[in-house]
């Protein structure tokens, strides 16, 4: 039976690997075949149930929160997260850490049983296979990956996640994943981009959501997702999460 996730055996794993070892990231481009990024796209598009997560600040006690899908649609859900998302905006306008996007976290869906045996928690066990695990470890050059985390992400129009630097070392991060499934034709006017920032705030390098893209960096460095456009007519989705030692 051919598998959901599928990776393209014609990668130039060491052209990779050079290209991350010198800048510490680096995009796939095709990273799965044709057909299996088809099909994990449509799972994302119309077998996903989203809900929300924002954060509003980084400063002491100030937590990232999350919402189902259910709790998003009922009525105290939906003005609970209009009321976070102008805590948000806030908290960007003044320049401190937020974001705000929908998402589903595959591991807290697993451990709740959300849906149980569902396609989603199969996803999380693809990118636990020495298949991909390897191809990590082939590009990045480090042989301790062995787990990843993971979460479906929707960069819907006028969301956004602010600048951060990923540090949680003591949780065994080392390198973050963004496995990119938006529409074949993103228009770098409708945002979403993945974008390095030196330590001055100027922009060293950007990575387009280019369907059917890997994108590896090396953690902690400075990054963000920029803001995706009103006009954006569809948003930006992904699978993302970190690569890591323990």
């Amino acid at each position: 039976m051919r598998k959901l996730f599928e990776l393209n055996p014609e990668l130039d794993r060491p052209a990779l690997a050079r290209r991350f070892a010198k800048q510490t990231r680096v995009q796939v481009r095709d990273v799965l075949t044709e057909q299996t990024a088809r099909e994990i796209q449509q799972i994302l598009l119309s077998g996903t149930k989203w809900g929300m997560a924002v954060q509003a600040g980084d400063g002491a006690g100030i937590k990232p929160q999350s919402w189902r899908y259910d709790e998003v649609r009922a009525e105290q859900g939906t003005s609970a997260v209009n009321a976070a998302a102008n805590a948000a905006h806030q908290a960007s306008a003044r320049g401190h850490y937020a974001f705000r996007f929908a998402h589903y976290p595959f591991v807290a869906a697993v451990q709740e049983k959300w849906e149980p045996d569902g396609v989603h928690e199969l996803l999380l066990e693809y990118l636990n296979t020495p298949e991909f695990l390897g191809l990590a470890r082939d590009i990045t050059g480090i042989a301790e990956l062995h787990k990843a985390d993971g979460q479906a992400t929707l960069f819907a129009p006028n969301q956004y996640l602010g600048r951060h630097i990923d540090s949680h070392v003591a949780e065994g991060w080392r390198v973050a994943y963004v496995l990119n499934l938006s529409r074949d034709d993103w228009h770098p006017d409708w945002g979403g981009y993945l974008i390095f920032l030196d330590e001055d705030g100027d922009i060293v390098e950007g990575f387009r959501p280019r369907f059917n893209s890997l994108n590896l960096f090396a953690v902690p460095q400075s990054h963000l997702v920029s803001y995706v456009a009103p006009f954006a007519p569809i948003g930006r989705v992904a699978i993302t999460g970190w690569l890591r030692d323990r």
